[in-house]
């Protein structure tokens, strides 16, 4: 652990794997800023097709990223992307962002955006008397924070990712999800060597955390971090 105590929390992993419930739960359990990035994502792609651009014109999109006016507000533990200076709201949840944010989010350029803005956090944590910072997407542990104190990797089957998100009111494609995260040349969807493995097939979101908890509190006392996998547990 760094001399500080001060910790951030890297926690990757596909649609519906449980990285926001679980994310959250940290963060009040250990008082950490949680930073959804896919939130940053969506609200890009929102802005870009409110703009009327395709997804497909990647030039007209790079140049309109200029003129995107992104911030950044702490409400409770949570820190909230504003566009315009102010939080989105549903819009960014619709039918029509679903079915472009991947694309969108493939871009190297909307990355290389987002980059400095999402690794500022860490110094708002700070600033904001938080213990840490724990921020979960698709390449925190691999791109945003590759030295994070902790790096979660966190998956499921996808039958029961897609029954959370028709939960949720989702109807995206968690398969089609899957294929353009994982496959995009920049920052790609992908478990990186070291990071913690969590299976959340078959356990409770309070089940998650209590692992992750207890993994946490144990390096604290133990360093150096212990590589283990979590949640190979089968249904009874």
């Amino acid at each position: 652990m760094k001399d500080d105590n001060f910790i951030i929390i890297a926690v990757d992993g596909g649609a519906a794997s449980g990285k926001s419930s679980t994310s959250k739960l940290l963060s009040k359990r250990l008082n950490l800023l949680y930073v959804n990035t896919g939130s940053h994502y969506r609200t890009l792609t929102w802005a870009i097709l409110k703009a009327g651009y395709s997804v497909t014109d990647v030039d007209p999109i790079v140049s309109h990223l200029k003129a995107i006016d992104i911030g950044t507000r702490i409400e409770g533990k949570e820190a909230h992307i504003t566009l315009d200076k102010r939080i989105p709201g549903q819009e960014i949840r619709s039918e029509q962002v679903n079915e472009a944010v991947s694309i969108v989010a493939a871009i190297p350029e909307v990355r290389l955006f987002l980059l400095t803005y999402q690794r500022s956090y860490e110094q708002l944590a700070r600033e904001a008397g938080f213990s840490g910072l724990i921020m979960e997407g698709r390449d925190i542990g691999s791109i945003i924070f590759p030295d994070a104190d902790f790096r979660f990797f966190m998956s499921a089957d996808e039958g029961e990712r897609t029954r959370r998100r028709r939960l949720e009111g989702q109807i995206d494609s968690i398969q089609k999800r899957d294929q353009l995260d994982t496959k995009r040349k920049t920052a790609p969807l992908t478990y990186t060597e070291g990071a913690i493995l969590v299976d959340t097939t078959y356990l409770s979101l309070n089940e998650v955390a209590d692992k992750m908890t207890s993994l946490i509190h144990l390096v604290e006392k133990t360093d150096p971090k212990p590589q283990e996998n979590l949640g190979k547990n089968t249904k009874s």
